[in-house]
């Protein structure tokens, strides 16, 4: 599917404010309401928006604590990955599981209510089989944090 200006700025919009309603979004995006709302559900149907959620502040919550986990495991076989990944995704306290290159295998981002908490989660995570070595580092502090995607690029990119 290729996105015209409008569907970029429907999911410029969208990807700020999920609750904003359709009406309004037309209004913004120069259309009536009824091709609006049938182009937001062809962007839906083809896959661009993943659901609508509410962010809650870590902090506010009683989840201050945010660390980063490096892993690498003993050994490379796709079914021990398989299962690890399975293990790790299905933990609450993983907000970000990502396969790497590199030095190490995978990150994790943690949350934890503080080092007690983020103690028993590493507990948890040394009785998985199959990691070789862990590294942990502790944010300080939260600089940048974005949920939006950079739609500008889009626009500007060669062929659009």
């Amino acid at each position: 599917m290729t996105l015209d200006s409008i569907d970029l700025e429907i999911i410029s919009i969208l990807q700020r404010s999920g609750d904003i309603s359709n009406v309004e979004l037309a209004e913004r995006v120069a259309l009536s309401p009824t091709p609006c709302a049938r182009r937001v559900k062809i962007l839906e149907d083809a896959g661009f928006f993943r659901g609508k959620v509410t962010l809650v502040s870590q902090q506010a919550i009683g989840l201050p604590v945010t660390a980063f986990v490096q892993i690498t495991m003993s050994r490379q076989k796709r079914e021990k990955l398989s299962r690890f990944e399975e293990i790790i995704s299905s933990w609450p306290e993983v907000m970000e599981f990502y396969l790497m290159t590199g030095d190490f295998d995978y990150l994790l981002r943690v949350v934890a209510t503080g080092l007690d908490g983020f103690q028993e989660f590493i507990a948890k995570l040394t009785d998985v089989e199959g990691i070789g070595q862990m590294k942990s580092s502790f944010a300080l502090k939260q600089v940048t944090y974005r949920t939006a995607l950079p739609l500008d690029q889009l626009r500007s990119s060669p062929g659009r």
